[in-house]
């Protein structure tokens, strides 16, 4: 059994598409086979996770995420974001069926989860295309840890998005296998690294707070900080190491003509002066940013004192005139 099961690990991670994400570079964390015994034959092989319902097994598999958050607070804010939070947020969103969204900064997908289950609880009349589309087409995240990105990949599996696509192989007309696992749609990169060309509907985040990066970003000024790796972005107003300044950029780029965002950001970050104000200035020229700041009660998911907000603004010019 020891072996079978880091041979199955092995052979998991090869897969393609979302069960590859899944097991990709998964280890077997068990020193003693009779553990591992245990776990399997007296624990898990008791349930009949077949029978059980969806709804139990996601449901599950949340509230562990949402445990072990709690019990690492001072870092869990950079995967999880309390879902009460996500589901005010994509309240405000209201995402249509035939809408596309992505979150730039996924973590373990609680956003693309909520507005997915958010489109199917008010419109229960959704045609077969159109839920195929929505569980297909609709959702992309963005992801730089491994880690979280298997958290995320089984969190949108047992809700059923990209499972029948993305994680199995079915047969076509000449009877050779085919892969689907095109329509994965969790990228494992650094999403301010480049403009993935993409354009979408609606962009929810909450991106990781911090002043530092590995990466600084030069805007179209020209202006460059010193560090070990440079990006340069063209579609960028100005040059920061700030990395939520940044995610504002890039969230604007993201955004079809007319497309809706929601992002959360640290009190003041843009009040502050320097790359800050002329963000603020941009941003209130050539978006409508509608509803300026929602503000968070502090400790919400990172330490006691640090506040945040949430901003939300359309792609489009704000009118002239009041």
């Amino acid at each position: 059994m020891f072996d079978h099961y880091r041979h199955t690990l092995e052979a998991l991670g090869n897969q393609k598409g979302l069960l590859g994400l899944i097991f990709n570079r998964s280890q077997n964390k068990f020193q003693d086979p009779a553990k591992l015994q245990r776990l399997i034959v007296d624990l898990i092989n008791r349930e009949t996770w077949v029978s059980m319902s969806a709804n139990v097994k996601r449901d599950a598999y949340e509230g562990l995420l949402e445990k072990n958050a709690q019990d690492t607070k001072s870092g869990a804010g950079q995967y999880f974001t309390p879902r009460p939070l996500i589901q005010a947020i994509v309240d405000v969103m209201a995402p249509k069926p035939g809408e596309t969204l992505c979150d730039p900064a996924c973590g373990t997908g609680g956003s693309l989860l909520a507005a997915h289950d958010y489109v199917v609880k008010h419109n229960p009349h959704l045609t077969k295309d159109q839920r195929k589309q929505l569980k297909a087409e609709t959702f992309k995240g963005w992801e730089l840890a491994q880690a979280t990105v298997r958290l995320c990949a089984m969190n949108m599996l047992l809700h059923g998005i990209g499972s029948v696509e993305a994680a199995s192989r079915r047969l076509n007309k000449t009877n050779q296998r085919q892969d689907t696992a095109a329509t994965v749609s969790i990228v494992v990169a650094d999403s301010l690294a480049a403009d993935p060309g993409d354009r979408f509907d609606l962009v929810l985040t909450n991106p990781p707070f911090g002043k530092k990066s590995s990466i600084t970003i030069i805007g179209e000024e020209g202006k460059a900080s010193r560090e070990r790796d440079i990006v340069e972005r063209n579609d960028f107003w100005s040059t920061t190491s700030n990395k939520q300044l940044n995610f504002v950029q890039h969230v604007k780029t993201l955004l079809k003509q007319n497309g809706r965002a929601a992002v959360v950001v640290p009190d003041n970050v843009l009040f502050e002066g320097g790359a800050g104000e002329a963000i603020r200035r941009k941003l209130l020229h050539e978006c409508d940013v509608h509803t300026f700041l929602l503000r968070l009660p502090t400790g919400l998911f990172y330490a006691q004192g640090v506040k945040a907000n949430v901003l939300f603004f359309d792609k489009k010019p704000t009118s002239e005139t009041p």
